[in-house]
Parts: C-alpha cells; sequence; structure tokens
C-alpha cells in the first residue's frame, strides 16, 4: 500500500508513523509513506498556505490554490483521497477494514479553521472523523487513521490473531488479559486460564467479550446482536 500525507509539518512530525508496527511494515515493504509539505506547492515568497476567512471570525483557513496545485501532483488513478473532518463518517472498524484494501491513500491534512471548501467540490475526497472532540491538527487525526488501517494489512501485525482478537474487530470488546505471576496483590488469574483447556479457556473468553460489550458499550452490544440476528436470517435463506 502507498500512503501520502499532505500537511503544513515536515516529516519529524509524524514520529509515531516511523516506530514501531509501522516501521517494521515499511521495512518489510509492505506499506510506503511519503510526505509533501503544503509549502510547496506555494508562490510567494513568505509561502503562504492560509488567509482570514470571508465574512470574518477567528482563525484561519487553507487557501484553495496550493491545495488544488498539490493534490493534482500528488492524486493518482485509483487513488482513495481521505481528510480528517468533524463532519465525517466516524471512524470505525468497519471503515479501517475497507480503507486496508485500497492500494493507495492519500491524506489531506487541515489545519486552523480547515480548508476552503471549495475543494470538496473540485475532489472526491472522503471525510472520517475521530470522534466528537477538538484536537490542533488534522495531522494527529491521520496519524490515528494510519495506525488503525495499516494493523489490517496482513503481514504488518506478526500474529495475525493479534489482530482479530483486538476489540471491535468481530463487534465485540476484547477480553480481559492476564500474565505471570498468577497471584499478585491477593487477586489470582481464573483458573480457567490455567487449565490448559483451549476449548475451555476461548468458550470463556468469548463469554467475557460478550459480558463487558453487554454492560460497557450497549450501543456496540446492540449492533453486534443486530448483525448475528442479520447471519442467521441469510443462513435461514440459504
Amino acid at each position: 500500500m502507498r500512503i501520502d500525507i499532505l500537511s503544513i509539518f515536515t516529516d519529524s512530525y509524524f514520529a509515531p508513523l516511523q516506530d514501531s508496527i509501522l516501521k517494521r511494515a515499511q521495512e518489510q515493504n509492505l506499506i510506503s509513506i511519503l510526505y509533501h509539505n503544503l509549502r510547496d506547492y506555494t508562490t510567494d515568497f513568505h509561502k503562504t498556505v492560509d488567509d482570514r476567512p470571508y465574512g470574518g471570525g477567528p482563525g484561519m483557513v487553507f487557501k484553495p490554490e496550493p491545495l488544488y496545485k498539490a493534490i493534482r501532483d500528488i492524486a493518482k488513478d485509483g487513488c482513495t483521497m481521505i481528510m480528517p473532518s468533524p463532519e465525517g463518517t466516524v471512524l470505525g472498524q468497519d471503515t479501517v477494514k475497507k480503507l486496508a484494501v485500497q492500494p493507495h491513500l492519500f491524506f489531506i491534512c487541515g489545519h486552523y479553521e480547515g480548508i476552503d471548501a471549495r475543494i470538496s467540490d473540485l475532489f472526491p475526497i472522503e471525510k472520517i472523523s475521530i470522534g466528537d472532540y477538538v484536537i490542533t491538527s488534522g495531522s494527529l487525526a491521520t496519524m490515528i487513521i494510519i495506525d488503525a488501517v495499516v494493523r489490517q494489512i496482513p503481514g504488518v501485525v506478526g500474529c495475525g490473531e493479534s489482530v482479530e482478537q483486538d476489540s471491535f474487530y468481530s463487534g465485540l470488546l476484547d477480553h480481559p488479559h492476564y500474565t505471570r505471576p498468577a497471584e499478585f496483590m491477593g487477586l489470582k488469574v481464573p483458573e480457567v486460564l490455567l487449565s490448559g483447556n483451549h476449548k475451555e479457556i476461548e468458550q470463556w473468553r468469548f463469554e467475557q467479550s460478550q459480558s463487558l460489550t453487554k454492560s460497557k458499550r450497549p450501543d456496540l452490544w446492540l449492533k453486534y446482536i443486530r448483525l448475528q440476528d442479520d447471519i442467521q436470517f441469510k443462513n435461514k435463506e440459504k
């Protein structure tokens, strides 16, 4: 997968993408990440990328000219253009899986009050929200989306089961995890995990995932139940 990032920051700003699992994914040529500075597409001496909004108000807005030039230069046929935005689809595992099979993702990172709205009229940009809160830059949201997506690419995470057992992968929260010692501060690891009976352990983990999801995230639980009902209905039709 090729990933292009258009931002006003240098690649050093994206340090989390150059470490750990993402670093190994690049070393193994599973992904390539290319960084583009929006200021390189300006024509004035000061490399101005923003201006005051028409109609007044606080903050600054990215100008359309450098954005247009950058997108025309970077975007290729088959490229999926993405911009973090509060008006977009809230990021979830379904969206992550969909993006993980794309060959080329191009992230347009907003800043300040956002970008000139005409850019969205000129290009098919998919907007994605990472939640209902405010952060400093679209570049931060981009890193979160990339991390979530790259984990789903086969070979990126050493143990494929680790990905499949992550929270949200199956629609349920992950089960509780324990490691040595078997007793700590008077608290013991559940006996079933020490039994060596893999079938019982798998069943316990599934039940724990169900219980946690039902109590901690009832919204996810309802979604999960509806999905199971749909699956059963389709199986009956067969």
